[in-house]
This record gives structure tokens, sequence and C-alpha cells, in this order.
């Protein structure tokens, strides 16, 4: 039996056990997980079974392309802005000063044991430290909409997770991609050398250009199927131009998925139309992560991958904190809303890949650090966003209106909740915050940036 047709087996039984077993342990014990296709991976690589050689995973790659282009345009389609305009701003500013210094502390950490322990110069050791980094920021919000739903009822801080989730996703891909631009090769046909600030504008542009000119065949399609096959061709086109031009697919996907979202009348039919088409692609991220994983347990290269799983846990509980008491939202988050950030989902695996591309495989320590933080902390998000959650919702806070500061309270989220979060983006990939409203249920959402979705989400599909 070939590679392939084992390939498409494994995955259909895996899908139909997500359907089945996994919705009622995410009801019944709240566990949300992917973690179980990056075993099957795992299992069918090289390092195991050998069912998926490497000739076979390298005739995938543009299916993997395309995946990652899907991945980028889901979060691409959080940012209408005139959703992000009615969110209050301190949410923005908790979500940067937390997703900022978490990537600060871990690259720190990272290139500081590169750089010295492994002797790199520093600028090999740069590379995957901004990598790890980039990698450390990204949290899944697989489980918020899990345990707000068990609960019955929403706090400011679930909001407030689900705005930061948003801003993560938006500050890891754009990390990473950045990278790329400032260590690109100029190619041997280039007349000059391009500087860092020409790739950059090269990648956005590719989104940019890209957006604008199937927004012509998108913009006012109604129709499913010529929805999705037109969004096929979008995102085919753009994420392997990035990726022929060594740069990063998600960031130049997430440029067209912000473009199309804000400059299409039919915006909701979009969200909805990537989101339907959404955990396919995520789950062959994942069994061919699993299977192009090749652990180093030799040697001290397992000391990098430690130190990011330990570094990252402090990170997010560290700068979380710092960011609600540099904004007066102690009342409002407590003191380890952190905790709830702790689960990495899919978008990690994406970033991972995305980095595993731009460096011909041999990120060896990134993808190895990304693979084992999806393991080991997957499984146990949902409890990590409940042991934060739980608390407020017995004695839910009252904001810091005592102190002159508006916006910190229950009202201040009243006219981003509801029917205005996108419709069904990023539910199985934990790409985005406020998704799962729409597609998966009917509901026609607006696609109107990061709002939080209704208690009533399926959000355990994943």
């Amino acid at each position: 039996m070939s590679g392939t047709l084992v390939l498409l087996l494994a995955v259909a039984v895996a899908y139909l056990a997500a359907r089945i077993a996994f919705d009622w342990l995410a009801r019944r014990f709240l566990i949300v997980s992917g973690a179980e296709y990056l075993l099957l991976g795992i299992l069918l690589g090289p390092q195991v079974s050998g069912v998926l050689s490497a000739g076979v995973l390298e005739g995938f790659s543009p299916l993997i392309i395309l995946a990652l282009g899907w991945i980028g345009a889901i979060v691409g389609t959080q940012f209408y802005l005139r959703g992000l305009v009615r969110i209050p701003g301190i949410a923005y500013r908790l979500a940067f000063v937390e997703g900022v210094a978490t990537f600060v502390f871990v690259s720190g950490l990272e290139w500081f044991l590169l750089a010295r322990a492994f002797e790199l110069t520093s600028r090999d050791a740069i590379v995957p430290a901004v990598g790890l980094g980039a990698i450390a920021v990204v949290s899944a919000p697989a489980g918020i909409e899990v345990v707000s739903r068990q609960l019955g009822r929403r706090v400011p801080v679930v909001r407030q997770l689900q705005v930061t989730t948003a801003i993560d996703a938006l500050v890891g891909i754009c990390a990473l991609g950045l990278l790329y631009c400032v260590y690109h090769a100029t190619p041997p046909a280039a007349s000059r050398v391009v500087t860092p600030t020409e790739w950059a504008v090269i990648t956005l542009g590719i989104g940019l250009v890209g957006g604008m000119l199937f927004h012509l065949f998108l913009g006012s399609e109604r129709g499913s199927d010529r929805l999705f096959i037109s969004l096929a061709g979008a995102v085919v086109l753009i994420s392997g131009a990035a990726a022929s031009l060594h740069l990063s697919p998600l960031l130049a996907a997430m440029v067209l998925g912000a473009t199309l979202i804000n400059t299409s009348a039919n915006r909701t039919e979009i969200a909805t139309t990537l989101s339907n088409a959404e955990r396919p692609f995520y789950f062959v991220l994942l069994v061919f992560a699993g299977a192009m994983w090749q652990p180093r347990w030799s040697g001290w290269w397992i000391v990098p991958v430690l130190l990011f799983l330990v570094a990252r846990a402090l990170g997010k509980v560290a700068s979380a904190r710092l960011s609600s008491r540099l904004n007066g939202a102690l009342a409002m988050t407590g003191s380890y809303w952190g905790r709830a950030l702790l689960g990495q989902g899919g978008l990690a695996v994406a970033l991972a890949l995305d980095y595993h591309g731009f460096q011909g495989g041999r990120g060896d320590v990134v993808f190895g650090a990304a693979i084992a933080s999806v393991l080991l902390t997957d499984i146990a998000s949902a409890r990590f966003v409940k042991s934060v959650v739980a608390p407020m919702v017995r004695e839910p806070a009252r904001g810091d209106r005592r102190r002159g500061r508006p916006g910190l309270g229950e009202g201040a989220w009243e006219d981003v909740d509801g029917s205005d979060g996108a419709a069904g983006a990023g539910r199985a990939s934990g790409a985005v915050a406020g998704a799962g409203d729409g597609a998966g249920d009917g509901v026609p959402g607006a696609a109107d940036g990061m709002a939080s979705p209704r208690p009533g989400a399926r959000e355990s599909e994943r």
C-alpha cells in the first residue's frame, strides 16, 4: 500500500475519532488537543514505521505550503478594522505588552545560551533564538471557549484572553516573517543587494496586491463553491510566490486575508469559507509535522528545548502579570491570567513548519521545541484556562472604575460581544482568538475583528 493512501486513510480515521471521541472528552474532561495528530505523524514517519518516507514528504511540500497559507489567511480575517476599533484600547495594551515581553524574554535567553554554551556567532545564534521566541508567543484559544461554555458565564478576563491570543498570533507571525527579510540572501541574478526593508515590502506587497486582485473576483461572490475555488487559487498563488522567494507564506497570506476581509462586501462568506476548510489543512499540518520531526536526543541540543519550555511558561505568566500591573488592570485579569495562555495550539506547528522550510530542514532545535511544547501543553490547556477563569466567575471583577479607569469592567465589552465574532475562523488550529461564531453553527457572523464569540459556539470540535 502506498504511503499516500495510508496517509489519507489515517487522516480520515483520525478525523472521525476527533469528531466522536475528542468532542466527548472536551465536554467531559476539558481535554482539547491536536497532539493526537502529531503522534499519528510520528508513528507514520521515517523515525518509526517509515510509511511516510522522506521522498513522500518531499512530494507533499506544495500541500504543506497551501496549508500554511490557509492558516495565515484565517488569521488575517480577524483584523477587520471596523471591528477592531470597537474593542477597548486597554485590551490591546495588555495583549501587546504580554506578547512582546514574552518574545524578548525567550529570544534573549535562547540567544545567550546558543551563543555562549554552543559557541555560535551572534548571527548564527539569533536566527534560531528569534524563531523560538516567535513560537513561544503564540497561544491556543481552544480551551477558552470550552471553559466559557462549561461555566455558563463570561467575565472580562475571557474577552481579554481572546484578544490576547489574536495579538499573540500577529506578533509571532510578524516576528518570524521579518526575520526572513533580515536574514535573506540576495538572489544571484539580482543586479544589486536587496535590503531587508525591501524584502519586507515585497512580502507585504505579495499579500496586499494579491488581495486587491482577487477582490475583483471575490468582492460580490456569494456561492460557497465558487468562493472556495477562488480562495484556494488566491492562497496557492500568494503562499507559493512567498515560498519561491524564500519568504514567509504565513505572513503574506495573513496580509491577503486582512485585505480581503476589509475590502470585500461579502466578508462573512469569505471568513466562513476559509473556516469550513480549515480543519483538513490543520490535520495535514500536524500529521506532516510529526512525520518530519527528527529528534536529536544525543549531545547537548536537548538543552535549548528544555530551556524553551521553562522560559515560555515563566515568560507567559510573568509578562501577563507585568502587563496588568502597568495598565492598572489586575482587578479585571487577576495576577496569574498568563497561565491561560500556556497552551500552544496549531499555529505553533505552522510557525515551526514555516521556519523549517526557511532553514531548508535544518531547524532541528526550533522544530523540536515547537513539537515538544504542543505535546506537553495542549492536553492541559483547557484546565489552565479554568484555573484562571473559574475564580473570576465566583468573584466577578468590577474593574478599576473606582480609580477613574473606564473600560475595564463588564460593560466595556458589551459592544464587542455576541454575534460580531469572526465567522468561525481559527476554531481548529487555535490560530485566532475571537473564533467560533458562525461557520459551524449556521450563524451569519460578521467577521468583525477580534470580538468574542457567543458561549454556544462549538469550540470542542477542535
